[in-house]
């Protein structure tokens, strides 16, 4: 397992599913705040937002446990 000092743990495609994991989670949290009932009940605050902030979270270590396609 040589690995040189300068080479990053993760490659650019990485990151940028990081970033597009990060996105959906904002997503998310924001759909919730979008929800018209009282505390929130309705369906974008129980049900869709969540659904979406937990997509968000599995694209999130899906990005993190891919290895690079050049190892």
């Amino acid at each position: 397992m040589s690995t040189s000092k300068n080479e990053l743990p993760f490659s650019s495609s990485n990151y940028v599913m990081m970033l597009v994991g990060i996105a959906v989670i904002l997503a998310g949290f924001l759909i919730m705040t979008f929800d018209s009932e009282e505390f929130g009940f309705g369906f974008l605050g129980l049900t869709l937002g969540p659904i979406v902030t937990v997509a968000g979270f599995i694209i999130e270590f899906w990005a993190i446990l891919r290895k690079p396609a050049n190892s």
